[in-house]
């Protein structure tokens, strides 16, 4: 499979490629600088020097055709104000679903977040980051021409994974280190019976693979 994966440079993203990488699969990334490009061609995925927060659609198309499969885990990131949640966490989501439709690229695998809600109130940076993830998945699952899979992780930590999880619909609240998140985009862009779900992850007693099949019905 050929996969092009958003926020190329993210930790989810970095470890996804080594991941995808190892098993084959041919990975792009897209970075917003030229800097990171040594880090996903170490993760033996290729750069696309693209900003998702000015790029046209077309443009953003030109690099997903011919791909297998697409994957949002790009974030505005900690730190950045409100503006940004609305251009990327938002925006660039929009844009690059609206370039895979155009792209023909049908399945689609997006990193949102646990409480996720375009109708979530409140005006702290949080609240606006959940309001913007939630107002981009639902504009994205509104696309007929996509087979989308939304993936809700917990608290995110930098442990090492387990490789046992826990995938449902609702999970509740928990911890879920970086390792094991990859380890489900992995399974879950090759599981296009995942499409339509939208999944919450935690840590679990499940393994990986047994956990994305059982959700996938199979």
């Amino acid at each position: 499979m050929r996969i092009v994966i958003a926020g190329g440079h993210g930790q989810i993203a970095l470890r996804l490629e080594r991941l995808l990488a190892a098993r084959g699969d041919e990975v792009a990334g897209i970075i917003r600088h030229a800097q990171q490009g040594d880090d996903l061609r170490e993760a033996g995925a290729e750069p696309i020097l693209l900003d998702l927060e000015s790029a046209s659609v077309e443009e953003v198309a030109a690099h997903l055709r011919g791909a297998d499969a697409a994957v949002f885990a790009a974030g505005a990131g900690p730190g950045s104000g409100a503006s940004r949640k609305d251009t990327v966490d938002k925006g660039a989501a929009i844009l690059f679903a609206d370039a895979a439709v155009r792209a023909g690229v049908r399945r689609h695998v997006i990193v949102s977040s646990m409480g996720a809600d375009p109708t979530h109130q409140g005006d702290d940076i949080f609240d606006v980051y959940l309001r913007a993830k939630g107002e981009a998945d639902a504009y994205v699952r509104r696309l007929d021409a996509l087979d989308v899979t939304i993936l809700r992780p917990g608290m995110l930590t930098n442990d090492a994974g387990t490789g046992l999880v826990r995938l449902e619909a609702h999970t509740g609240r928990g911890p879920i280190p970086r390792d094991d998140v990859a380890a489900v985009l992995a399974e879950l862009v090759d599981n296009a019976a995942t499409a339509g779900l939208t999944l919450e992850l935690v840590s679990g007693s499940a393994p990986v693979s047994v956990a994305v099949k059982s959700v996938a019905g199979n």
